[in-house]
């Protein structure tokens, strides 16, 4: 594993596991035991594969060098020249694996984005379809489906599907994720520790309340490495048998604050604002009236510490890749890392996320998943986290839930060279506001997006052209068989969904509009 001059885990301080876990482990997956029977050597013959998946939360997938590189220089050095976070870990999984280049949150909000992919249902089937809507009692995870397979299932980090419960450790409702002590439901708490045995926030008012502080974290309680060391501790307990972990970091999301040496670590760096912070023209109604375009100035050490954040995540990935080495676990583990959602950091003049914009909308996805996917496989074609669950739950050869409604794209990440005439179908994934009424709705390719909202024409991007999406090319004659086309996908989507957004209305005429034309 590529070495951090910052990496606080030294070898000295990771574990070593004991001969015999590691011939345990060993006679799990060969299928060795006393009485020999047909299940045993079914089992020897496809056993079952280890899953870490490892997802942050507003996430800016500029920020990690393997995104970076499938991108021109203006469009990967958006902050200026040099203005980079080196990621060298992350970056190792998607050498090893395959990287997504056009992985949308099907609804870039926490909640929402979480319950479509958990689950492999469109958000507003879920209950969840705004934050801090519970998910619906009845949804079946694809933790669920591995611990019913026989899989140790786990969580650390946060939630945010339990409702407004805040930090609300543990839920009741685990969804199949069997110990979930170091699950909290909402938060982006900076501190954590232990107090009589259980998991608390460590940074409090001067009333006691937990408070979002850094409060003196260091290499032991700083959210992000207090975390990872759960995530190594389940890991290390399961070695000798098949384990499915999500740990869930709740940064980069703000408060943009992070422990030393982190917190110093590009402060001398020259960061400026991006290309399309002050962009004059059109501005798309359907952006929220909150946090307006110039409203915010740009503040260039807010930067410098969320770059500072993402270093402190890779660091703690190579921990846990290396620690999945000296288990001898590496060609048997799935390895994920994604988000839930972006963060725009100042493009179109604006922080956070909620809109279809690249850097609110698209998320990292990179999969490593030895003997089942290819090493630097590219996926170029449209996906959305509402497709994760059956893919994932595909590759390991389980069954998909009943009332699935994410796509199996298993087959994408099993060849080497993905062929476009043999995808099913035209590529296309869909985005909604966090909303039960008319918002806005999009209907993506790896090229085009088309959004309709209650409050605007609509807009259609050409990001091959104009990847900074900065004009509206709707009105254009070259795109009008494109703009059709993703009308009919979305009207399709909208009846076969049940998209609230799409009954009736705006949204709706708009896109019947849309699609008549030639």
């Amino acid at each position: 594993m590529l070495a951090s001059p910052f990496n606080r885990r030294s070898s000295n301080l990771r574990s070593r596991i004991s001969t015999g876990i590691i011939l345990v482990r060993a006679a799990v997956t060969l299928g060795i035991c006393c009485l020999v029977s047909d299940a045993s050597l079914v089992l020897a013959a496809n056993p079952l594969m280890n899953v870490l998946i490892i997802q942050t939360d507003e996430h800016n997938f500029r920020t990690l060098g393997c995104y970076r590189d499938t991108l021109p220089m203006e469009g990967a050095e958006i902050w200026g020249e040099g203005a980079v976070v080196e990621t060298p870990n992350i970056d190792s999984i998607a050498a090893r694996g395959a990287i997504c280049t056009s992985f949308y949150a099907t609804s870039p909000v926490c909640t929402p984005s979480r319950a479509a992919f958990f689950t492999g249902r469109y958000p507003q089937n879920t209950g969840a379809y705004q934050n801090d809507r519970p998910l619906r009692g009845d949804m079946v995870t694809f933790a669920e489906v591995l611990r019913q397979a026989g899989y140790a299932t786990g969580y650390a980090g946060k939630w945010h599907l339990d409702g407004p419960g805040k930090p609300q450790w543990g839920p009741d409702r685990k969804f199949g994720f069997s110990d979930n002590r170091y699950m909290f439901n909402r938060g982006h708490w900076k501190k954590f520790d232990f107090e009589g045995g259980q998991p608390v926030v460590a940074a409090t008012s001067k009333k006691g309340q937990p408070n979002y502080n850094l409060a003196g974290a260091d290499e032991k309680t700083f959210s992000t490495d207090w975390l990872c060391d759960r995530a190594a501790d389940f890991v290390r307990e399961h070695a000798a048998e098949p384990f499915c972990y999500h740990l869930s970091l709740p940064d980069p999301h703000g408060p943009n604050t992070v422990r030393e040496p982190y917190d110093t670590m590009f402060e001398n760096m020259a960061v400026r604002p991006p290309t399309t912070f002050q962009l004059e023209g059109e501005q798309p109604g359907w952006l929220p009236a909150t946090n307006r375009k110039v409203e915010q100035q740009f503040n260039a050490r807010l930067m410098t510490q969320y770059f500072g954040m993402v270093r402190c995540i890779d660091d703690n990935v190579g921990m846990l890749l290396d620690l999945l080495g000296e288990l001898n676990l590496t060609e048997n583990t799935v390895v994920v890392f994604t988000s839930d959602h972006g963060d725009l950091c100042y493009e179109h003049g604006r922080l956070n996320k909620g809109n279809p914009y690249e850097g609110s909308a698209k998320v990292p996805m990179i999969i490593a998943a030895p003997s089942l996917v290819p090493a630097g496989l590219q996926i170029d074609q449209a996906m959305g986290t509402v497709d994760f669950s059956p893919t994932l739950l595909s590759l390991l050869q389980q069954e998909l839930p009943e009332g699935t409604q994410g796509r199996d794209l298993s087959e994408w990440f099993r060849k080497a060279e993905p062929d476009d005439k043999e995808l099913p179908g035209n590529s296309v994934t869909f985005l909604r506001a966090a909303s039960s009424k008319a918002a806005w709705v999009a209907a993506v390719t790896d090229r085009y997006k088309l959004i309709v909202s209650a409050s605007d024409r609509p807009w259609l991007f050409d990001l091959e052209k104009d990847p900074h999406e900065t004009e509206n090319h709707i009105g254009r004659p070259e795109n009008q068989t494109v703009a059709a086309r993703l009308a009919r996908s979305m009207l399709q989507y909208g009846d076969l969904m049940k998209d609230p957004q799409l009954t009736e209305g705006k949204l709706r005429e708009d896109l019947l509009n849309l699609q008549i034309r030639p």
